[in-house]
């Protein structure tokens, strides 16, 4: 016997009900990514099992379902009543969006020119490897013309999955940024060290990276770093460990681990390095130069705490921030959500 609900969730205004029926099946639970507990079981009446589920503080919810059969055997997939889907680096998950939801309005915009997008390898001593970055150019502009940079972390998996490139030619052809050319770094496979914080990161992107990509891409104005969860983190601490670096950081859900708020995370193995470098931004000794920063999260996620004490901790010693707290929580959609307006803005401060 097979699942047999053929409609998904019911989705009110403060309340989810979950119901599935399927009689191959032991156990039934909902795995999620907001605050803690993440996993809910479900409760079983016969083949049926159904879950009440108050509504977070978020307008969206992604989720999985953890199924377990009588052997013990367990999977961990999409629910099967839920057609709604988001893609993700990890695969798709299920989707609540609740009433008040609605999508940024720039994803309508199918008429904008599309800028060039082109692969160009970045040596670095230091990594021992080639970088195989993106170089995405505003459309019919000359690659000889200096232009301002947009430096993005997980630069790939932000134009598949929150959908960047599509924002930056919307940009540029509604007038709303000056031309310019976005540098996408891939995270390789040693992200999770890299991006934590890493001295040796951080220098091969000012030392190696950056100036290998200018080859490319030449440009005559500050840059801006874009990333999300570590690489925010990697962002500023790059700036950090090469004052002057950028002029200006956009931030978003960054891994700014704290142990006040996030002894949680103690398992993670940099997160020891991570606290040392968050805790010398909290410090009476300047860094860096303060430049104008946005820093967005979601209501609904763990590091939501920390990121609103460094927005606080930056904006005590003179930098010039701007805060959005985004109603989603640790995800790609959510950092597509809260891309704009504050984006553009940051960018037309720093280019013009």
């Amino acid at each position: 016997m097979g699942v047999t609900r053929e409609r998904g969730p019911n989705v009110a205004e403060d309340v989810v009900d979950f119901e599935l029926t399927d009689a191959r099946q032991t156990r039934v639970a909902l795995l999620h990514e907001l605050r803690r507990p993440r996993r809910i079981e479900f409760t079983r009446t016969g083949a049926t099992f159904t879950l009440s589920y108050p509504r977070p503080d978020a307008d969206r919810l992604e989720y999985l379902l953890e199924l377990t059969r009588p052997s013990g055997a367990t999977q961990v997939t999409p629910d099967p009543t839920n057609p709604l889907r988001a893609p993700g680096p990890f695969g798709e998950k299920s989707v609540i969006e609740f009433p008040a939801y609605e999508p940024p309005e720039w994803l309508l915009d199918d008429d904008a020119p599309r800028g060039e997008v082109r692969e160009v390898p970045l040596r670095s001593a230091r990594l021992a490897s080639v970088v195989p970055a993106l170089l995405w150019s505003a459309a019919e502009t000359d690659p000889r013309e200096p232009l301002p940079l947009l430096v993005v972390h997980d630069g790939p998996e932000y134009a598949r999955y929150s959908a960047l490139l599509e924002l930056l030619d919307h940009l540029v052809s509604f007038g709303e940024t000056p031309e310019f050319r976005a540098l996408l770094l891939p995270p390789g496979p040693a992200r999770n060290e890299l991006y934590s914080a890493s001295t040796r990161y951080a220098n091969a992107l000012a030392n190696e990276l950056l100036p290998e990509a200018r080859r490319h891409a030449p440009s005559e104005y500050p840059l801006v770093l874009l990333g999300a969860s570590l690489g925010a983190l990697a962002a500023v601490h790059a700036h950090v460990r090469s004052p002057g670096l950028a002029g200006g950081l956009f931030l978003q859900s960054g891994s700014f681990f704290r142990r006040r708020f996030d002894a949680h995370e103690a398992g993670f193995p940099r997160f020891a390095r991570i606290t040392r470098f968050v805790g010398r931004m909290y410090g009476r000794r300047p860094l860096a130069p303060p430049v104008p920063t946005v820093i967005t999260c979601g209501t609904a996620e763990e590091n939501l705490a920390n990121n609103r004490a460094l927005a606080e901790a930056l904006g005590e010693r003179g930098w010039p921030v701007t805060t959005f707290w985004n109603r989603d929580a640790h995800n790609w959609t959510a950092w597509r959500d809260a891309l704009q307006p504050q984006f553009a803005e940051l960018l037309l401060r720093v280019w013009t």
